[in-house]
């Protein structure tokens, strides 16, 4: 079985308890760092002054832990809609100067579908994101889009099309299975250059699903995690415990391992009644690898 080194962190917001104890509930089952959301409430980067930030960083110092990553879901349509993005690539970067503080240089987001290059969205997203992309690198950060909504092999084209590495890559091999029927370990060497956090996360895929029917587009329902959440239960893909859907784990972290990814396994646990536990029995499933 395949040795893994990388840290395991966990997505606070999955223990559906306030930030403080879900912090306190993260160092209790094993987890080195956290991914928290960074969009509204206490968490949004317009509530939380410099001072705040530093008692934060040392709360969660404190507890034993780093942050993996920031989420900056704006959720919506993504950087799909022109009248949007400004608003939504000024919060952005906001985020990430919150991630910087906090001690972490990622922010994870949906960015939308991207569509084929000849459908006029696809410029509209480029432009936003190629803006996003340069304010990272001037600044040591990534904006990793969350793998998903469409082929590894569509969302690279897509991401060198962009200056450096600031737009980069969350790798959930979950999505893949349970929307696109993409291949999650051959995703991870497709995307090799990119990847800079990931997911840990189990699912099957119960029948063929319109990714804008799950992940939103112009013209469609727009995407909420709430939606996505009703979906993974009961609807077209079922996320399940680790190691009982079907993420090929052996050889997804083989290939990380392959690619010399050394960043973050975040589990993430959309659903459930009993997230706590999912959670330490998915620590428990990572640790087996190490």
């Amino acid at each position: 079985m395949v040795k893994i080194h990388q840290p395991i962190g966990v997505m606070t917001d999955s223990f559906k308890l306030p930030l403080k104890e879900a912090l306190r509930k993260a160092q209790e089952v094993g987890a080195n760092g956290v991914q928290i959301y960074a969009v509204e409430g206490e968490m949004d980067p317009a509530n939380l002054s410099s001072t705040a930030r530093k008692e934060l960083k040392s709360y969660i110092e404190d507890l034993g832990l780093e942050v993996s990553a920031l989420v900056g879901d704006l959720a919506g349509h993504g950087f799909q809609d022109p009248e949007a993005n400004p608003w939504k690539i000024e919060k952005s970067k906001r985020i990430l100067d919150l991630a910087l503080d906090l001690g972490s240089n990622i922010v994870t987001t949906h960015i939308g579908i991207v569509p084929n290059e000849d459908h006029p969205i696809y410029a509209t997203m480029q432009r936003a994101c190629e803006e996003l992309s340069q304010y990272a690198n001037s600044v040591g950060g990534h904006f990793a889009i969350e793998t998903g909504p469409e082929t590894s092999a569509h969302l690279k084209q897509f991401l060198d099309s962009l200056t450096g590495r600031g737009m980069a890559v969350n790798f959930d091999p979950a999505n893949m299975v349970m929307v696109t029927g993409d291949d999650p370990v051959q995703g991870v060497y497709t995307l090799k250059d990119y990847i800079v956090h990931t997911h840990v996360k189990d699912g099957i895929r119960v029948r063929e699903v319109d990714p804008r029917e799950v992940y939103g587009m112009l013209g469609f329902e727009p995407m909420s995690h709430e939606k996505l959440a009703e979906m993974a239960t009961d609807g077209p893909f079922k996320e399940l415990p680790l190691g009982e859907g079907n993420v090929d784990f052996d050889n997804y972290f083989q290939a990380l391992v392959d690619i010399g990814f050394n960043g973050y396994l975040t589990i993430e646990r959309e659903v459930g009644t009993e997230p706590a536990e999912d959670i330490r029995k998915a620590v428990q499933f990572i640790k087996r690898y190490k």
